[in-house]
């Protein structure tokens, strides 16, 4: 074998045998990253379109393009209850549907008397009288309901699935997902006969990815989530729309606080208020049918979603070990 007179010369040697492989991998590189701007100006082209044009462009009256009446179900959430402001806001009437009386009777009677929109609340507990269906479809009998609203109900402080009580897992996922269910079985129909309709259901982004403490929830967002983008596979040609709304944090309202939002105190860009989030929310009705609602938690998401699943799953190991 030859001696090397100098390093210069193996250096030719060497970058000259390599570089097919070099100018191989530099195409690669180039690929990966035209792929990786084409995806960041769709995702910034589907921001403005979902989250801003909306808000700067007029159209239609909502009552217009849905209907006249709205189903209302799990109200006593606060970002339910900034929702169905903001459809009485837009002239639309409110059907309240809940367990408890007292948590949406103020509301009801504070929107008809602000908004001069009709408001009825059905008491139905599904998890005492099967037949609690019966009285909300008296209710929206002769009605023209344009909307369903289902809202999950919270769930705070976090619980491994062991410490939850028997009864409040049974009735936290009969609400969440039995129930919204049942509702939207029992106001498709009627939107199905006139052509037209929304269902939003409102989770929370705790869907997209798994939460140390957090595992009922997690499962039932995830099930609405996935329940809304079948169904709008389903319906969305028949005229209806159907919405996947999952929000991230949101802080209480001032008229009611709630254990299940973050404190007022920490009220901010990315954790705005019930009424906030609504009104923002409300604009991207008929355009996106999966979104947060809100642009800065869209940003939030794609962070999250940014990070592998294997990383996500270390660092939630991580917290609970120091916890």
């Amino acid at each position: 074998m030859a001696a090397v007179d100098s390093f210069q010369f193996l250096y030719r040697e060497v970058s000259r045998s390599c570089s097919p492989y070099l100018e191989t991998l530099a195409l690669v590189g180039a690929l990966y990253t035209a792929r990786r701007a084409i995806i960041l100006l769709r995702d910034c082209c589907a921001l403005l379109r979902v989250h801003f044009l909306p808000r700067m462009i007029p159209s239609k009256k909502l009552t217009q393009i849905f209907g006249d009446w709205a189903v209302v179900y799990g109200a006593a959430e606060p970002v339910a209850k900034a929702y169905a402001e903001e459809l009485a806001r837009h002239g639309i009437s409110i059907i309240f549907v809940t367990k408890d009386h007292t948590s949406v009777r103020d509301t009801a009677a504070s929107l008809s008397h602000s908004y001069g929109v009709e408001t009825v609340v059905i008491l139905a507990d599904f998890s005492l009288d099967p037949a609690a269906s019966k009285s909300i479809e008296e209710a929206m009998r002769g009605k023209d309901i344009g909307f369903l609203v289902n809202c999950v109900e919270s769930l705070s402080p976090p619980q491994s699935l062991i410490e939850m009580p028997e009864q409040a897992l049974l009735d936290f996922v009969n609400k969440n997902v039995a129930v919204a269910t049942l509702m939207t079985r029992l106001v498709l129909p009627g939107m199905l006969e006139r052509s037209r309709g929304a269902v939003v259901n409102i989770s929370s982004g705790a869907c997209s990815r798994p939460l140390p403490g957090r595992v009922t929830l997690t499962a039932s967002t995830g099930y609405l989530d996935h329940f809304s983008r079948a169904l709008h596979l389903e319906y969305g040609g028949k005229g209806i729309f159907v919405q996947s709304l999952i929000p991230f944090q949101i802080a209480s309202s001032e008229q009611q606080p709630s254990s299940s939002s973050t404190p007022l105190s920490r009220q901010g860009w990315f954790i705005p208020k019930p009424e906030v989030y609504a009104r923002h929310a409300i604009s991207t009705l008929g355009v996106s049918n999966r979104t947060t609602g809100y642009w800065p938690h869209t940003l939030q998401y794609g962070l999250i979603r940014c990070i592998p699943e294997w990383i996500w799953v270390l660092g939630s190991r991580v917290l609970i070990s120091s916890s």
